[in-house]
């Protein structure tokens, strides 16, 4: 089964997929580091904006909202959510902004849904063409050459009478640019099993390749993968969090 026909038929699971996120933290992580380094304006862009949970606390906390994701169930979900907002379908490789945005996230490691290489170096172009002076893109990375592919992360939730089970991963073959997060999920309803598994193909890079790629567009801040604080990336944890204002 593709990645987009397992997320068009599970696009109404998809919170439950995400029940252990804790939108509420890196929102506001984001929104203060957007108040440290950002332009003072308040037009929003969140990329791989999913069912919208993230847009849903950017636009009670005032900003004027907008949402961009490839799969349009969950953009209609998202709609449902977040009628304030504006939001559209299309690929992030593929970003054309019809007016300038003061800040751009993508949060949950999406940015790693470009592909290849190629096409990520193009959604941070059109990323910076989208941007308002001294505009900030933030988003969170996992470093290549730092994945255990032996680990993983689970858990369980009930919902209208089935018990669902979700376990992710990344998995690097350790060269190249590709990497992918492999996903199982079992649904079980009245002693019955539903078993569901994909592996969605994503760009590999490392956290120093990422900064060589952004510095002759922005100036970049690479900062712990931490929503309760505000630290430098130590440079040995396998994620960062991307605060990158446009030059």
């Amino acid at each position: 089964m593709s990645s987009n026909a397992l997320y068009t038929d599970l696009s109404g699971y998809y919170d439950l997929m995400c029940a252990d996120i804790d939108y509420p933290a890196q929102s506001a992580m984001v929104q203060r580091l957007d108040r440290l380094f950002g332009n003072g304006g308040r037009r929003h862009l969140d990329l791989a904006c999913g069912t919208g949970p993230h847009i849903r606390r950017f636009v009670d906390a005032g900003y004027t909202c907008s949402g961009l994701d490839i799969n349009m169930p969950m953009l209609e979900l998202a709609r449902l959510r977040c009628p304030e907002a504006l939001f559209l379908q299309g690929d992030m490789a593929a970003l054309k902004a019809d007016s300038a945005y003061d800040l751009i996230t993508c949060f949950l490691y999406s940015l790693h849904y470009n592909p290849t290489r190629h096409q990520l170096e193009r959604c941070v172009a059109g990323v910076h063409r989208a941007l308002s002076p001294q505009g900030v893109f933030c988003f969170n990375l996992v470093d290549c050459t730092r994945i255990d592919n032996r680990l993983f992360v689970q858990h369980g939730v009930a919902h209208e009478g089935s018990q669902f089970h979700f376990r992710s991963g990344w998995h690097y073959p350790g060269v190249g640019e590709w990497q992918s997060l492999r996903l199982q999920i079992h649904k079980t309803t009245a002693g019955q099993t539903e078993t569901w598994q994909d592996e969605h193909a994503m760009v590999a890079i490392s956290i120093s390749a990422m900064q060589t790629l952004l510095e002759p567009l922005f100036e970049v801040q690479v900062l712990e993968h931490d929503y309760q604080r505000i630290a430098p990336w130590d440079q040995q944890s396998g994620n960062a969090l991307f605060v990158c204002v446009k030059r």
